[in-house]
């Protein structure tokens, strides 16, 4: 797998990870890598979520394809 493709596919695990931690131990990981208190944004933590985003709308246009293909 190209590392373009690496990246795209493990950044929706990233952001579904810090979902799956907020709902079960109201614990925002990005929010604290990034310096921040639960629910805080600044600039790192905008384009860590803005990169889960793009890379989430990207997968979900990779399964699309693969989807109609079969």
């Amino acid at each position: 797998m190209s590392p373009s493709k690496t990246v795209v596919m493990v950044l929706p695990v990233v952001g579904g990870l810090n979902w799956g931690l907020v709902a079960a131990a109201k614990f925002d990981l990005v929010a604290k890598l990034t310096g921040n208190g639960f629910g805080e944004t600044n600039a790192a933590s905008r384009a860590i979520y803005g990169a889960v985003g793009a890379a989430s709308a990207l997968a979900a246009g990779q399964l699309a394809r693969e989807l109609t293909r079969s």
